[in-house]
């Protein structure tokens, strides 16, 4: 447990550096340069996440269980997978609907992929692993969205000279997350983590 909550620090630390401090962020990037910044927060990000998959995988091995979800929770959880699938692969297709009314897919997919294993898994692991990660992303979507209103002074203005959404592009968006859904629930799962979740 101890090197899944090490992990967890450095990797959402690394990726909270803009909620919490912004400025201190300016200020390193104007200091030691753009690239220099990407290169230790990648580092960070690496090592963080390294830490949290060796960690979480060791915590499996002794499982605490805090409760044991419902079946129907597994049902729910899965559809909550296919949600945040179509967020994760909308927030790479330019113009489609969810990224241009949303904002911010990325942070929303990560949002619903940790309550929908939340819901599905009762272990003390799974708590803090998924439970870091739903806190993170309420927080970060919340600030995300706070830097969206600030820098909009005349958002009328705005609306009007944004590109209109692309129906083939969330079209794109649909079924490329739905395609990945498939291969995660029916392939990947499975073997990268060992549990299948039809099963």
């Amino acid at each position: 447990m101890t090197w899944l909550i090490l992990g967890l620090i450095l990797f959402l630390g690394a990726h909270s550096v803009r909620v919490v401090a912004d400025n201190w962020r300016a200020e390193k990037i104007a200091a030691w340069g753009d690239k220099a910044f990407k290169g230790v927060y990648t580092l960070v990000s690496i090592l963080g996440f390294y830490l949290l998959v060796v960690g979480y995988g060791e915590a499996r091995l002794q499982p605490l269980a805090l409760w044991n979800p419902p079946i129907f929770t597994r049902h729910i959880s899965m559809l909550l997978m296919l949600l945040s699938s179509i967020l994760l692969i909308a927030t790479y297709i330019p113009r489609n609907h969810f990224k241009m009314r949303l904002r911010h897919p990325m942070v929303l997919s990560v949002k619903v992929w940790a309550l929908s294993h939340l819901l599905a898994n009762g272990n003390l692991a799974d708590l803090v692993l998924f439970g870091s990660f739903l806190i993170w992303a309420v927080l970060n979507f919340r600030s995300a969205r706070a830097r969206d209103r600030a820098q909009v002074e005349n958002s009328v203005a705005i609306e009007d000279s944004l590109p209109k959404p692309n129906l083939y592009a969330t079209l794109i968006a649909l079924f490329g997350g739905m395609a990945l859904w498939a291969v995660i629930t029916f392939v990947l799962h499975a073997k990268v983590v060992g549990v299948a979740p039809m099963g």
